[in-house]
């Protein structure tokens, strides 16, 4: 009986991981963007006329590869001024997780 309560425990805290925060991602599948702002452009967000990306991949949330820097992104684009930033998360079943950083600029 104690097995099985510990068992409901650690499914309960499973399933309660990232409530708290205002953009949570699927248990079993995410396909979702969030938005960021840049600092140098936080009132007006205009978007800018180049556009680049930066991408890691994690893998059961064990190894992670990859850079989703912004910076990266820029630098990608050849962006030295950044103006706007999103983020775009993919998951399925937790095993293969990716996260891109898109940013527009000058």
């Amino acid at each position: 009986m104690k097995k099985m309560g510990f068992f409901v425990l650690l499914i309960s805290i499973c399933m309660l991981v990232g409530c708290a925060a205002p953009y949570t991602q699927g248990m079993i599948f995410s396909n979702m963007d969030r938005p960021a702002c840049s600092p140098d452009d936080a009132t007006g967000l205009q978007v800018g006329s180049k556009a680049g990306s930066s991408q890691m991949v994690n893998y059961l949330g064990l190894i992670a590869i990859g850079d989703a820097s912004i910076k990266t992104a820029a630098r990608n684009a050849g962006i030295s001024k950044v103006k706007t930033v999103d983020v775009h998360y993919d998951s399925v079943l937790g095993v293969v997780n990716t996260t891109t950083t898109n940013v527009t600029g000058e």
